[in-house]
């Protein structure tokens, strides 16, 4: 005799059964198999030298083996550093083309606006020996090339104006050197430095150069920022133009007296601090004193 509570387990079972049945269809069938050809696979491969290159006109000899291995290696880090890469290419769109008119202006080869990229990322960062701003100078050398650097004002963070002190620090290694290539390597290294080692080795070319692995590697560097840069896309960088920084307009402010609190100046003309420091890094105190005939020139956001 079949008991009361049977038919009720026996169509339990045939309903998970089923169930179980229509799911394994779902997704082991041929039909539920994504194509090939529509899956995305990410793709790292290597990147191709140019054929030719040159750095302020100056032929890069690519024909030498080794410079063009030192070539390729500072080209693959720099393609596949990816934030790194893509935040500065972010930044040269608001400071490359304001580097780029100083350095025509001071008739300095415009191949320099990659040169801060290399030292700071396009910042105003601190070196551990005290190195800063965008190109970043030390302070002595700062005073030398002419920038103000007191408790309260720091011309070294200013972008614009470091850049016309680099644009004479540049102009003077050249007169020392002869050869845009060498002031480049003698930023790192120093004209001193540079010129020993070129004397002690009777070579003239950084290219020829046995010498520490910073400043080996420093020019290909640079070299390599160039190449990305004029070519982004060829590395894989589709940058959007809403997500490039840009400059915004600001006006300027004449001041001719001192300002004995900075966050009140801010206030009053329609800003705050946080903005003031934004776009007058260079200002590194809470107030400003200025001796009579001095004056400088403030920039807030409209």
């Amino acid at each position: 005799m079949m008991k009361k509570g049977l038919p009720t387990v026996l169509i339990l079972s045939f309903l998970i059964g089923s169930t179980l049945y229509l799911l394994y269809k779902s997704i082991y069938t041929k039909e539920s198999i994504v194509p090939e050809e529509k899956i995305v696979y990410y793709q790292v491969q290597d990147v191709k030298i140019p054929s030719t290159f040159s750095f302020c006109g100056e032929k890069v000899p690519l024909h030498d083996q080794d410079v063009l291995e030192r070539f390729d290696r500072e080209l693959h880090v720099n393609t596949y550093w990816h934030s790194s890469s893509i935040l500065m290419l972010k930044r040269a769109n608001r400071w490359l083309p304001k580097i780029e008119e100083i350095l025509k202006k001071n008739k300095v080869p415009t191949d320099f606006k990659y040169l801060p990229i290399i030292e700071s990322q396009l910042t105003n960062a601190i070196s551990p020996r005290g190195a800063t701003g965008f190109w970043q100078f030390m302070k002595p050398t700062a005073l030398e090339v002419g920038l103000d650097v007191s408790s309260e004002i720091d011309e070294r963070y200013d972008p614009l104006k470091s850049t016309y002190a680099a644009c004479l620090y540049l102009k003077k290694a050249y007169k020392s050197l002869g050869n845009w290539t060498n002031v480049a390597a003698a930023y790192n290294m120093g004209v001193a430095g540079l010129k020993k080692n070129l004397q002690k080795q009777q070579v003239t070319s950084y290219y020829d150069l046995s010498i520490n692995n910073e400043t080996a590697r420093y020019v290909f560097r640079i070299l390599a920022i160039k190449e990305i840069l004029e070519n982004p896309q060829k590395y894989g960088f589709n940058m959007s133009e809403e997500g490039l920084y840009t400059y915004p307009p600001l006006k300027e402010i004449k001041v001719t007296s001192s300002i004995e609190d900075l966050a009140s100046f801010a206030k009053k003309n329609g800003a705050n601090l946080k903005l003031l420091r934004k776009y007058n890094p260079w200002l590194r105190s809470s107030k400003v004193s200025l001796k009579k005939g001095e004056e400088l020139v403030i920039k807030l956001p409209y």
